[in-house]
């Protein structure tokens, strides 16, 4: 049986994952076996999750996936561990307005799943008003039990105690206080945390955020809240359709400059028979000839515009892949798939060409939501007319459009029509927004 527990709070930036990484690595610690999971598109939270687990974080996202699919990997995430963690996105209640239940809100899996949520409330530069905020998140919802709070940035001893109290009068137990400490902050970027992999000290973050929570949370007290549970009840993954793999194999670029994939669709495609064959574009690798496919997933090219130009082996690989066999770029992997890239100073660097629209990080906009694409042509992400499901997480500008035709017909989450459209040309095909499942 699996322990689980739901990681929310009112808004981002509260400490969710402080929290979440510090709880998790406090519980291997005691010899738990612990895994963790993400409500929501992200792809940088669950590459710390792994980190402080020794195991593979999967995201969860009740918007994009269909309940069974949501079922199924929930029920894979949690078996053979003693807990599962679920981190939410933003507040526990925010999503898009539509079919209950498929809000991509956290509450939606609390809701479906009976799991208890622990919230995180950052009281900085606040007092009891606290405890309206922990009391009217306690009875928003009939479906959404909240086990407790855990208390951020707690300024005094004084400060914890008048938050304490007057969160326990409505009733709500306060499970931990966690002082401000600027030691346990971890260093942003535009798309979020710095990647994990980027951190050279991240064991030693781990252990420090560990102390912090045995030092300042009831952990007994977390592990009593947490619910167990039944993942007998839900579908095997060969039941739950993901989305079909791109090809029998697959040339996957996988380095700094690209590194956003969801670990449930490659999951998807080895259980599917198909293979991934790593390669490096900044190393100046190409995609491997035996491959029958090319993924160029998102990431950071916009950091390494000056190499990726220089990589001239890359390039003419990639190239002479195109030729004959798909390629397929996602959000930065399709930056690189256009004539140029302009990087956050001004410079502009040569990208393939394979297609021609150009893109820049120094004319920067945020793209943010949900997407639900019906492909206008056979792709790597399936046949024409094929629906699937995604979301679009950038600061480029898309500053020529090329001559390319378009890819797929774009929605938001409430049905408006999205003009970017992504692109295509011969073999090659891309598009601004990563995709999660299939739509049915």
């Amino acid at each position: 049986m699996t322990a689980a527990l739901i990681i929310s709070a009112a808004r981002s930036g509260a400490g969710k994952t402080t929290l979440t990484l510090g709880l998790l690595a406090a519980l291997r610690r005691r010899g738990a076996c612990v895994r963790a999971a993400k409500a929501g598109p992200d792809y940088i939270d669950p590459a710390f999750h792994a980190a402080a687990t020794g195991g593979a974080s999967v995201n969860l996202d009740s918007w994009a996936m269909r309940p069974d699919l949501l079922d199924a990997l929930a029920a894979e995430a949690a078996r053979d561990a003693d807990f599962l963690l679920i981190e939410g996105a933003m507040g526990l209640f925010d999503g898009v307005p539509g079919e209950p239940g498929r809000s991509g809100a956290a509450a939606d899996l609390a809701a479906r799943w009976g799991v208890p949520v622990l919230m995180v409330l950052d009281v900085a530069g606040q007092s009891q008003s606290a405890a309206a905020v922990a009391a009217g998140f306690a009875g928003y919802d009939p479906d959404v039990r909240l086990a407790g709070v855990i208390l951020n940035r707690v300024g005094s001893a004084r400060h914890r105690v008048l938050v304490t109290d007057a969160i326990a009068r409505r009733g709500v137990p306060v499970l931990g206080a966690i002082p401000r400490d600027a030691t346990l902050v971890l260093p942003e970027r535009h798309l979020g945390l710095v990647q994990a992999q980027e951190h050279g000290d991240l064991a030693e973050r781990l252990a420090r955020l560990a102390d912090a929570v045995e030092r300042h949370c009831d952990v007994d007290g977390i592990v009593a809240a947490a619910e167990t549970w039944m993942a007998g009840t839900s579908p095997a993954m060969t039941e739950a359709k993901s989305l079909r793999p791109p090809g029998q194999r697959i040339a996957l670029a996988n380095d700094a400059a690209f590194s956003f994939v969801y670990p449930h669709l490659l999951a998807a495609w080895r259980r599917a028979g198909a293979e991934t064959f790593a390669f490096s574009p900044l190393a100046d690798a190409a995609p491997p000839d035996h491959c029958d496919v090319c993924w160029l997933p998102g990431g950071y090219p916009e950091l390494h515009g000056g190499a990726l130009a220089g990589a001239q082996k890359f390039r003419d690989g990639l190239a002479r892949f195109a030729a004959t066999r798909p390629v397929h770029g996602e959000c930065g992997g399709y930056m690189v798939l256009g004539e140029g890239l302009v990087d956050a100073d001004g410079a502009r660097h040569a990208m393939t060409g394979l297609l021609g629209h150009a893109t820049s990080f120094a004319q920067r906009k945020l793209h943010l939501g949900y997407r639900a694409a019906r492909l206008i042509a056979a792709c790597p992400l399936g046949a024409a007319g094929a629906r699937v499901r995604g979301h679009e997480f950038h600061h480029a500008s898309l500053t020529a459009r090329g001559a390319d035709e378009p890819l797929a017909e774009l929605r938001d989450a409430q049905g408006d029509v999205v003009a970017e459209s992504g692109s295509r040309r011969g073999n090659v095909s891309g598009t601004f927004f990563h995709v999660i499942a299939q739509e049915s």
